[in-house]
């Protein structure tokens, strides 16, 4: 292999990982200032750009997208490279892909403040960055499947089908979710109207949690997991079982963000069935990430980044278990339209997606700059607590509060009115929002940790610091 290393395009990896970082803090800068906007409200400065309705998808779109998209792309174009022995398709092509995302990423932060916008989750774009969208991402394909194409070992390793499954779902789902009739540069109408916009739109928008926030981070599982460990992947025969099955129901699942609507009770029920049948692949591809570790369970005690990795997988198992039971009938009457789903979604969020990718950045970026280890191991150790303990605060007080609230809405009195108003839910749920801050304010901290150990990393990198002088705490993690 060390003939071949200096061969791969490391310069596109790097770009990608460096953003990861910088889109992440800011990212979740705005989702803490929206979080502190709901305790008080006064912190949109009655500026109509900065109300929380326009912050909230610059938010999510910052932080999937912009953060979690760095992550699929850094990582997904460095393990292609490795594992197929062979570099990049084109040079240029993997240029033009990353520009041309960060160009769809400065397109989003201005437009959604301005607030263009289609009003679809997690598909707010108006339809010029859309097109610009589509052609990034076809581009994207071909350099990843065409690098595939002329790979040197016949084998595909599982990472790269979970990274091949993410591109092309995410391909269908985003052109046929976003086929729209424009009517001036800044505004478009769907082609679907009433219920079929919606079942389209929740068929785009639950797998793009199936597809964008699980498949591509699975590839980094399957791959990050066992290089970590020093240990091959606990059962190849399981990952392959995990794929198919996955990619064979998520696609499904959508229709359970329509329970209690206008959509038909048959699709409610179909929906809420798969989502049910997930849980099966879902934890089956979990429990072979953490198995990975077997025989070398005492390297959690001196490794962070092993931490970050395996962590992050015990909340995927968090989430795709709490997401079937959400996604059946009777517990979505409680739970929807409450703060249980946001917790749901962080726990996702910030618990899995987040974690598996800080872990990865961490992993990969020395190894690009010809490190054995980051500037800090100590400072990724912090990192990882600060993260977790960020995480539990986010998402526990989510869970109390949405409990809370779907039984102060359901409560009524003998005679049949309801005991509690709106306005009192709300008082009952300020406390919470409280904490829920404080976890975010944790969690962003963190994100700053790690971008002071990456620049310092490659201040080190670039001055050429012999590995023997680093800071003592590295040279204590290797002994």
């Amino acid at each position: 292999m060390q003939g071949v290393q200096g061969t791969y395009n490391d310069k596109v990896v790097r770009q990608f990982a460096v953003m990861t970082v910088v889109w992440g803090i800011v990212g979740m800068t705005v989702g803490v200032l929206i979080a502190a906007q709901l305790y008080w409200p006064a912190l949109n400065f009655d500026l109509p750009w900065l109300s929380y309705g326009r912050l909230r998808p610059l938010h999510t779109n910052a932080v999937i997208f912009a953060f979690g998209g760095s992550a699929l792309f850094a990582t997904s174009l460095h393990v292609v490279q490795r594992t197929c022995h062979v570099r990049l398709l084109s040079d240029k092509l993997a240029a033009f892909v990353f520009w041309g995302w960060q160009a769809v990423i400065l397109a989003a932060a201005i437009t959604l403040p301005l607030g263009l916008t289609q009003g679809k989750e997690y598909a707010e774009l108006e339809w010029p960055i859309d097109i610009l969208i589509a052609v990034v991402w076809v581009s994207y394909a071909v350099l990843f499947f065409g690098t595939i194409a002329k790979r040197k070992v016949k084998h595909i390793y599982v990472a790269n089908w979970f990274y091949g499954s993410f591109i092309i779902a995410v391909a269908l789902l985003h052109i046929v979710n976003n086929i729209s009739i424009p009517v001036g540069l800044a505004k478009s109408y769907p082609v679907y109207s009433g219920a079929v916009d919606a079942m389209v739109q929740w068929w785009y928008g639950h797998n793009a949690v199936g597809f964008f926030l699980t498949a591509g981070f699975l590839g980094m599982m399957y791959y990050f997991v066992p290089k970590q460990a020093g240990r091959p992947v606990y059962s190849y025969r399981l990952s392959i079982v995990h794929f198919w099955a996955l990619i064979a129901v998520y696609m499904w699942a959508g229709p359970h963000h329509l329970h209690y609507t206008a959509l038909p009770d048959w699709a409610q029920s179909l929906g809420m069935v798969f989502s049910l049948i997930l849980l099966a692949p879902s934890w089956g591809g979990a429990l072979n990430g953490i198995m990975t570790l077997s025989g070398v369970w005492h390297k959690l005690r001196t490794d962070p980044i092993l931490k970050f990795l395996i962590v992050a997988i015990s909340f995927y198992m968090i989430a795709t278990f709490e997401g079937p039971m959400m996604s059946i009938k009777t517990v979505n009457s409680l739970s929807h339209y409450t703060d249980w789903t946001v917790g749901h979604v962080h726990a996702g969020a910030l618990g899995w997606v987040a974690m598996i990718s800080v872990g990865s950045i961490y992993a990969l970026l020395p190894k690009l700059l010809g490190r054995e280890q980051m500037y800090s191991v100590k400072l990724i150790d912090t990192h990882f607590w600060m993260h977790t303990l960020g995480v539990v605060f986010y998402i526990a007080s989510m869970w109390i509060a949405g409990v809370m609230q779907g039984l102060m809405w359901r409560a009524t009195n003998d005679d049949g009115t309801l005991t509690y108003s709106f306005v009192e839910s709300l008082n009952a749920t300020y406390p919470y929002y409280l904490i829920r801050l404080g976890g975010g304010l944790l969690v962003l901290a963190g994100m700053g940790l790690m971008a002071w150990n990456t620049w310092k990393t490659f201040a080190q990198a670039r001055d050429n610091v012999p590995q023997a002088i680093l800071p003592p705490d590295i040279s204590e993690a290797r002994a």
